[in-house]
């Protein structure tokens, strides 16, 4: 579970540092300027990111430290096409959940960890969701602060905006749930 817990350190802590430390983070964006700056972040991301899906999968099958009930999987299910909602959300333009909410990526993520806590209770599975969990919703009362204190104002939705995100939040959704979870997990979220 080593390169787990290293993946998510590095991911994690890279999607952390705005939060925990702005200054060194406006330091290294003006040192290093705004396009070496997104590179090396997109690089220890994607180092993160790497090392999370092979840590999590070389930890293999574990003893659960709970057996989840029946009904929290149909939940779990209800929750994701919540979390798919929210991440069109965070891209569709002009919708009134962007406006509303502020940063529906977070939420996406937090729902994303708490559906999939509900579901597995293998050790690895409270390290990964429990972890993504936590910061989700350090992240997103930061992100609300810090837009209140800045006066951002999201700009505002339209009944339009609302539908698309609806629309591609239940395709993907669909899609995942029916199709890729199985090919790019190996289990079915429905079956």
């Amino acid at each position: 579970m080593e390169a787990l817990v290293a993946g998510l350190i590095l991911f994690l802590g890279a999607h952390s540092l705005r939060i925990v430390a702005p200054a060194v983070r406006g330091r290294l964006v003006a040192s290093l300027g705004e396009g070496p700056w997104k590179g090396l972040y997109s690089l220890i991301s994607a180092v993160g990111l790497g090392l999370i899906i092979y840590g999590f999968g070389a930890a293999g099958e574990q003893e659960p430290l709970w057996r989840p009930p029946l009904f929290a999987r149909h939940l779990s299910a209800l929750l994701m096409l919540v979390a798919f909602v929210l991440l069109a959300a965070a891209y569709v333009p002009g919708n009134r959940l962007k406006a509303g909410l502020g940063h529906p990526m977070v939420l996406a993520a937090k729902t994303w960890a708490f559906a999939h806590l509900l579901s597995n209770g293998q050790p690895r599975d409270l390290l990964l969701f429990g972890a993504f969990l936590v910061w989700a919703i350090v992240a997103y009362a930061s992100l609300r602060r810090r837009d209140r204190a800045a006066g951002v104002a999201p700009p505002a939705g339209s009944a339009t905006g609302d539908m698309a995100v609806i629309a591609a939040g239940l395709v993907g959704w669909a899609l995942f749930a029916f199709l890729l979870h199985r090919m790019l997990i190996g289990v079915s979220p429905l079956g």
